[in-house]
């Protein structure tokens, strides 16, 4: 089966490192039989926040229909971030509130606590950029953000993480580190 890969850009500035480690990827993609499409959430023009909850659905802006449209064309999503605070940014997280709706990525079943996963059948890589050391976010911290995207967003609407890449630590690394870093996540790319 053919790969339809959609890179998901959740840094709010495209001209991040975060911005090159997308772009090198979809370079690597690009050279295989995989198509590729990319979301940039800080170029999407819409409100982050859900207003009322899922008491009532917000009407999406035109930005989030297609984010819609291309997460239903995707069979393998691919979401490059920076971790602050622990966990991803709120633009990326106002994405999920506002994009992975009842109806779209899952729907709880009539007089039962269960749920049906909408979005099953599909994977996701998670390339993530920290400063703090990956030892530090592993073992101090018990990667609260790794498990928020693998369990509680994405592995709920029925997506699995099948790879997590830290990019760790960017505080202080070289120029050297930081151009071995984008040649993994072309790397990354190529083997899609």
């Amino acid at each position: 089966m053919k790969k339809n890969i959609l890179v998901v850009l959740g840094h709010p500035d495209g001209d991040s490192f975060c911005g090159a480690l997308a772009k090198a990827y979809i370079d690597g993609a690009k050279g295989t039989e995989a198509e590729v499409r990319e979301l940039k959430l800080g170029e999407l023009k819409f409100d982050p926040i859900l207003w009322n909850g899922y008491n009532k659905i917000q009407e999406l802006e035109p930005d989030l229909v297609k984010a819609q449209e291309l997460v239903q064309w995707a069979n393998h999503l691919v979401f490059v971030y920076p971790t602050w605070w622990g966990a991803m940014p709120a633009l990326l997280k106002g994405f999920f509130d506002r994009v992975f709706l009842p109806g779209f990525a899952f729907t709880f079943r009539e007089n039962s606590v269960f749920w049906d996963r909408l979005l099953s059948g599909r994977t996701a890589h998670l390339m993530v950029t920290m400063d703090t050391p990956s030892w530090y976010y592993h073992w101090v911290c018990n990667r609260p953000g790794h498990n928020e995207m693998k369990r509680t967003i994405l592995g709920f609407c029925g997506i699995k993480v099948v790879k997590i890449s830290e990019f760790t630590p960017i505080k202080g690394s070289s120029r050297q580190q930081r151009e071995k870093w984008i040649s993994v996540a072309e790397g990354l790319g190529s083997s899609a």
